[in-house]
């Protein structure tokens, strides 16, 4: 079994293409996932890039998806020691980070900005592999 960490632009991906996550795969992400979604997919609505249906119909699917949600004091510590570590104000990253370390095999993202930054810190894989 293979544990990836997936951050939010990764699973709203999931969700609009309706992928089915195979079962030799375990996702994690911390809680944050919920709210980083929530609001993703409100944003998109109020833009005009999706109907609030869609939207909507999307966050049932990542509300079903199995993802593992962490959230401790540990993982919350890691975060901002990857933080200052990394010169990131924000500990949103951190803590997709953090978890890769404390319990995954690799994180996936779709940011290539962010996958640069945590290069040499964390494995990294491509979304294909759970499409």
């Amino acid at each position: 079994m293979t544990r990836f960490v997936v951050d939010a632009g990764a699973v709203l991906h999931l969700a609009g293409a309706e992928a089915e996550i195979p079962g030799e795969h375990k996702l994690l992400a911390p809680t944050l996932l919920r709210s980083q979604t929530l609001s993703a997919l409100h944003e998109a609505v109020r833009r005009g890039e999706i109907p609030a249906d869609v939207a909507r119909e999307r966050l049932t699917r990542i509300g079903r998806m199995p993802i593992r949600l962490l959230g401790d004091a540990v993982l919350r510590r890691r975060a901002w020691e990857l933080a200052d570590r990394l010169g990131w104000a924000s500990t949103y990253d951190a803590e997709y980070i953090a978890l890769t370390q404390l319990q995954a095999d690799a994180f996936i993202t779709l940011d290539a900005e962010l996958a640069r930054a945590v290069d040499g810190i964390v494995a990294t894989a491509s979304i294909d592999v759970l499409l």
